[in-house]
């Protein structure tokens, strides 16, 4: 990627006080028994691996799934220890049990010891003997170094700024948008179109050379894509595109990577009416990127997107987006509970899903 300007500096000493200090990020022990595995359908053989911290003693084997195409590495008492899925750069990893909550809309809890971190590249069967994995396995199984999920309950309502070395706020309570000075006449409360670089307050440069400039009024928010942007792009270092035109990087709109040839599809866009509601979403996994059609004025486009945390204590699936009702990011209640299961507004809304 080409030198961004202003891009902020995150020491290790500051990503590691952003666990730390949060309120709104606590680790605690999983009283919960581990899901039993998915059944097999092949074996691989390879060599152990470990960790840089000495975790995963024992013996371990990898396995060989379906479904999507993914390879899934056991313990020794065969519990899951880790899962890649093929054409996905995104990994799921087992690490400390960690809770997160929202109190200030929501009373949902979400307690897991699933870590998703983005990987160097995608997921491919036998990529566990390159030595790419390797290294990379070896650095981040058992880091508790900030992953997909820290950085987005950095952006809650209340979360406290972070800014780095040269001043810029790169974590903190986000906005949704400006209000729509047309909101009272029927339209929508707030404006969408923040991206990160708004939210950010610098002017970006894109791979393909495309320049673009903060607006003063967006400062401090994402809209629904936007805040994917942030998150996976800016904080996780997934490829970012200037628009959702021809490229191989996230593109701007919540509609633009549900169609984008990215990722791995987990559960295939076969339309945006009610009758194309998934009828099953158990194959969803946290970090998992999910669409809906909430918005009739917009025709065949898909007009919002989250990304799956997994089960809350209640037994519900929970996933984190950007809204304007809440004003920001949220697992909230307001404006619709953030479940996918059941019948509720956006679980009635969910047409397909994506892994990066």
């Amino acid at each position: 990627m080409p030198p961004k300007k202003k891009r902020p500096v995150l020491h290790a000493a500051t990503v590691l006080a952003l666990l730390a200090g949060s309120a709104y990020l606590t680790v605690e022990l999983r009283k919960e028994e581990q899901a039993k595995a998915p059944a097999v359908q092949a074996v691989t053989d390879s060599p152990l691996l470990e960790s840089s911290n000495g975790q995963m003693s024992g013996a371990q084997k990898w396995e060989r799934l379906k479904n999507p195409e993914r390879s899934v590495l056991l313990g020794e008492d065969g519990q899951v220890l880790a899962t890649f899925t093929d054409g996905a750069r995104t990994a799921t990893l087992r690490g400390p049990s960690r809770t997160f909550t929202e109190a200030a809309n929501t009373k949902s809890r979400v307690v897991t010891d699933d870590w998703v971190r983005l990987m160097p590249e995608p997921w491919r069967k036998g990529a566990e003997k390159e030595k790419w994995f390797k290294d990379w396995f070896k650095e981040f199984y058992g880091s508790e170094e900030d992953d997909i999920f820290a950085f987005a309950f950095q952006y809650m309502e209340g979360a406290p700024v972070k800014k780095d070395d040269e001043g810029i706020a790169y974590a903190g309570d986000a906005s949704f948008g400006p209000l729509n000075p047309e909101g009272s006449a029927g339209g929508d409360l707030r404006e969408e179109l923040s991206d990160f670089y708004d939210y950010l307050g610098i002017p970006y440069t894109f791979r393909d050379g495309t320049s673009v400039q903060p607006e003063a009024k967006r400062t401090r928010s994402v809209d629904c894509s936007g805040f994917q942007r942030l998150v996976w792009g800016y904080r996780a270092r997934y490829p970012l595109r200037a628009s959702d035109q021809k490229g191989d990087g996230l593109p701007r709109t919540a509609n633009g990577m549900a169609r984008a040839r990215i990722g791995t599809e987990i559960i295939p866009l076969k339309g945006v009416g009610p009758k194309d509601r998934p009828r099953s979403i158990d194959v969803l996994q946290p970090g998992d990127l999910v669409f809906f059609k909430l918005d009739q004025r917009t025709g065949q486009r898909l007009d919002h997107v989250g990304f799956y945390l997994g089960v809350d204590t209640d037994g519900h699936r929970i996933f984190v987006s950007s809204r304007e009702e809440v004003n920001g990011p949220t697992i909230g209640d307001k404006g619709g509970t953030s479940r996918l299961d059941g019948n509720g507004y956006y679980a009635s809304t969910l047409r397909s899903a994506k892994r990066l």
